[in-house]
């Protein structure tokens, strides 16, 4: 088969689309290359959906946990510790043992057991608390001489909130948000080695990676293309999160724009 072939096959294998049975012997570079980078449509879906989505829910809990309110802070604090305290994978575990139980009451659940919604649904929840960590920081670290300036300026309530605090928190807490937007596409390849099943073998860039490191007893190959393959995510992630930074302190001066760091978590 050429490698012309294995992508027409293959290239959209992890969707359901193309060749329905995987290679068995005879594994070509090609095929590594083609199936993990299939894969991968999986992982930039998860973490697509769950920045976008898991973004307001994370201001609304940063802005919950400063509040003065209990019944505001309390909450808020709560879900952060839940899901920033226990690992990503028994919480994907626990939500399909959840949607599975609900699912034989309620027909309602039933596309909650797959990946493409259940899991999206942990991931937006796991980067809301730690994003509303973040940006909670980043909102308590605003100079206070901004906040009097504001009120000098008769800047009151949703105004000020809109003009001053939610740009300057948005400023300071950027560049920890990019690690975190890059830590939760590296976690995206948990997916499918928790509670959530690939089904008819269609699954994310590792599997497909586990797939043919199982099959040739050599994980030397499959491995390294994975790697490959989020670092040049990771690069982009990183370029399109600069972009943004850019903006959001294109009014600073060169010197004192907050430069992006990045700063490995050994665990998530």
């Amino acid at each position: 088969m050429s490698c012309y072939e294995t992508i027409a096959d293959y290239a959209f294998r992890s969707l359901g689309f193309g060749e329905r049975l995987l290679p068995r012997s005879d594994f070509t570079l090609c095929q590594h290359f083609v199936l993990i980078g299939s894969g991968l449509i999986w992982n930039i879906y998860f973490g697509t959906v769950a920045l976008l989505t898991g973004f307001i829910l994370a201001i609304t809990m940063a802005l919950g946990k400063a509040s003065t309110q209990p019944w505001l802070r309390w909450p808020a604090e709560g879900f952060i510790l839940l899901f920033r305290g226990t690992p990503f994978f028994i919480q994907c575990f626990f939500a399909y043992f959840v949607f599975l139980s609900l699912k034989g009451s309620y027909a309602f659940f039933d596309s909650f057991t797959a990946a493409w919604l259940g899991a999206v649904i942990v991931l937006f929840l796991n980067t809301a608390a730690y994003s509303g960590e973040i940006f909670y920081g980043a909102l308590r670290s605003i100079p206070k001489g901004d906040i009097e300036a504001a009120d000098a300026y008769g800047l009151h309530g949703w105004k000020r909130f809109r003009r001053i605090t939610f740009p300057t928190m948005m400023r300071l807490g950027w560049p920890a948000y990019t690690n975190e937007a890059i830590f939760l596409f590296h976690t995206t390849t948990l997916v499918f080695f928790s509670g959530f099943p690939a089904r008819q073998q269609a699954g994310d860039a590792l599997y497909y990676a586990s797939y043919f490191a199982d099959k040739t007893f050599n994980p030397f190959v499959p491995y390294p293309i994975l790697a490959f393959y989020f670092i040049l995510l990771t690069l982009c992630i990183i370029g399109v999160y600069s972009l943004i930074g850019r903006r959001l302190n294109r009014h600073l001066p060169q010197e004192t724009r907050a430069k992006f760091r990045f700063r490995p978590q050994l665990i998530r």
